[in-house]
């Protein structure tokens, strides 16, 4: 019987930075060779996956949190942000003060002030992550940072989500009260020393909402599928596969939604569930 599985990439596939477990890319390599199907899921662009985990090999790509899916050359979900929604979140960023990027199928758009945060951020994490990956007898890091460009360059009737670094703690539930229910707003994943970060698309297009448009195509129902994810945007991936699994680096919150908890993504997350569930 053919299976389904969707990754997520950062702190699934890849722990945040650039290394990824030998393990890993044996066992997504080995269940496809097995007859099933891996496919990404991820809140990042197409144009900003990671090399390293492309040349892994994969059946297809969820992108952007579900507003995109490809397979092959083909576009199978296209659901890119009215662009009056885009303008209504630039406003809002502009009156609170808050930094963002912009995300296309195909690119990240930064705003002004984005560059010296993210600056700041890599030059903090890449010093504690070496040390970490020193003490676990693994190799250094190569980072990889693909300077977006200005968000003055970018299509507004193109924009898939956007993403947001801001000095209050509580702008996810103020942003989510304040644009109201045709966006859907959720706690980021950039480990950042203060403040608060999160992901803003439209309501009703998520990872879950991409997933039950592939299955129908594959014709695949949803107890072939499993997905494997660490961050808030995979809760609606969880909701609709047959086999959720919840990365052991993830939040308890998340894991016991999830019901399933593999090990950590550097401790053969990806791996050890694919043997659970008979992939490998």
């Amino acid at each position: 019987m053919t299976r389904i599985a969707f990754l997520d990439v950062d702190g699934t596939i890849l722990e945040h930075g650039s290394v990824i477990a030998p393990s890993t890319v044996t066992a997504i390599r080995r269940a496809r060779e097995n007859g099933h199907l891996v496919w990404l899921s991820t809140g990042r662009s197409a144009g900003d996956i990671h090399p390293d985990v492309r040349a892994i090999g994969f059946d297809g790509a969820i992108t952007n949190g579900g507003a995109y899916a490809t397979r092959a050359d083909e576009l199978i979900v296209d659901r890119p942000m009215p662009r009056e929604d885009v303008e209504a979140l630039e406003r809002y960023f502009a009156a609170h003060g808050i930094h963002y990027f912009l995300q296309t199928h195909g690119g990240v758009y930064a705003s002004e002030g984005m560059g010296p945060v993210m600056a700041e951020y890599r030059r903090e994490r890449h010093a504690q992550r070496a040390a970490e990956l020193e003490a676990q007898g693994l190799p250094s890091e190569q980072p990889l940072w693909n300077e977006p460009r200005p968000v003055s360059d970018v299509d507004r009737d193109a924009v898939a989500k956007a993403v947001f670094v801001s000095p209050s703690t509580d702008t996810v539930a103020h942003a989510a009260a304040a644009l109201g229910d045709g966006f859907h707003v959720i706690p980021g994943s950039i480990p950042l020393p203060g403040g608060s970060n999160g992901e803003i698309g439209q309501a009703g297009v998520t990872k879950g909402s991409a997933i039950t448009s592939v299955l129908a195509q594959l014709g695949l129902s949803a107890a072939d599928a499993i997905g494997i994810g660490d961050s808030w945007n995979d809760v609606e991936m969880f909701e609709v596969v047959g086999s959720p699994v919840a990365m052991g680096n993830a939040v308890p919150e998340l894991q016991k939604l999830a019901g399933r908890v593999t090990t950590s993504v550097l401790d053969d997350g990806v791996h050890n569930a694919f043997a659970e569930l008979g992939l490998i």
